[in-house]
């Protein structure tokens, strides 16, 4: 059976979810089609880092747009998604880390973006009491925060679903291609049709893109975290490293989330990850160096997500360069979870109003091109 809709969007991770939702805010009925469950890989499984800190200057507006949805994100999927605002810190580990870090802060203000701002020690120690005497200071985004992967694009996709979105889960998108003006999709025993494609498949939006005649130089790769035991509360911000590996925050409970993109070994055909322990260890090493009161705690478990990550490290989000009615939404290297809702909202402006206010035009398609 053909099942015809406005739009057909591949891949239910946040970004697919997103933009699901945002087209039916603008009165389209997309089809989301998902091969596994809505955020089964990276997107329901990353740290839940929702910062502008330390990103490239060419997805900063992005990440500016994604800011302001963050924090009314409650009235946009009817749940709050466990998100909080205490801020992202990066520590710098010496002198010469700091004299980079107000270089970086600098550059970004001489672009107009104010939201990384320079501390001492002193305001280091005030927003991170428990950090290691010897950091002379870092840089701080205040809006920043963290919030729940999986409860986010469960909310994203469940909202999308009420306001009339077709979701498709289980069953993978095949035989994608162009016939009579509209593309077409097969799912199971059905065939979705629409005048619209995005690409947010992921891990796997880089064969699609192949498969159409845009190859992007993509490979797969598989962040890996780990949760430790509880120990008394002793921060609130999201810290992150700008030299060692390093991304940590604590939960209300006690346990302490420590990532920062060491990578396990991903087997994409069966979707599943080889922890590499090794690196494992020098993240938590990294720890037990920078903050003593973890010294007793016990790692409890880790795991790893699947997803794609650009030569540049910049996500793809625009149209194709190539063909009509296509869209990509992929590449978000290990960063992409706050820029779901504002990625989200931008493609939905692509696809409704053919184009956006939102500065994405270094993230385009054709930067591949050769």
């Amino acid at each position: 059976m053909t099942v015809l809709a406005d739009a057909i969007v591949v891949g239910g991770g946040i970004h697919g979810c997103s933009t699901a939702l945002h087209l039916c805010r603008a009165g389209l009925k997309p089809v989301l089609i998902e091969k596994d469950y809505a955020g089964r890989h990276a997107s329901g499984v990353n740290a839940g880092g929702v910062r502008q800190l330390a990103r490239h200057v060419a997805e900063i507006p992005l990440s500016i747009r994604s800011m302001d949805l963050w924090e009314r994100i409650g009235d946009l999927v009817d749940d709050e998604c466990g998100f909080e605002s205490h801020g992202q810190v990066l520590v710098a580990e010496d002198d010469g880390e700091l004299a980079a870090c107000a270089e970086r802060v600098a550059d970004l203000h001489g672009h107009g973006f104010t939201h990384e701002e320079l501390i001492d020690g002193a305001e280091l120690r005030r927003l991170v009491p428990a950090v290691a005497e010897t950091c002379p200071g870092g840089v701080v985004s205040r809006r920043d925060g963290a919030a729940e992967p999986a409860r986010t694009v469960a909310a994203f996709r469940r909202k999308a679903e009420q306001l009339g979105a077709i979701v498709r889960e289980g069953e993978p998108a095949l035989n994608i291609r162009r016939e009579n003006g509209l593309w077409r999709v097969d799912v199971g025993a059905d065939t979705y049709a629409a005048p619209v494609l995005v690409n947010a498949a992921g891990a796997w939006a880089g064969r699609i893109a192949d498969t159409l005649g845009e190859p992007v130089p993509v490979e797969t790769v598989a962040p890996m975290l780990m949760i430790t035991s509880r120990v008394p509360h002793f921060i609130d911000p999201v810290v992150i490293l700008r030299g060692r590996k390093l991304s940590f925050k604590q939960f209300g409970n006690g346990t302490v989330l420590i990532g920062g993109g060491h990578l396990a070994v991903p087997d994409q055909e069966r979707g599943t990850t080889v922890l590499n322990w090794r690196r494992l260890a020098e993240s938590a090493r990294t720890v037990f160096e920078l903050f003593p009161v973890m010294r007793e705690a016990q790692i409890l478990r880790a795991w790893a997500g699947i997803e794609a990550k650009t030569r540049d490290d910049l996500p793809v989000l625009g149209p194709s360069a190539r063909h009509p009615g296509l869209f990509h939404q992929f590449g978000f290297s290990l960063h992409g979870f706050q820029l779901g809702p504002g990625a989200g909202a931008v493609m939905a402006e692509l696809i409704v109003e053919g184009g956006t206010q939102t500065r994405i035009g270094a993230l385009g398609i054709e930067r591949f091109r050769t």
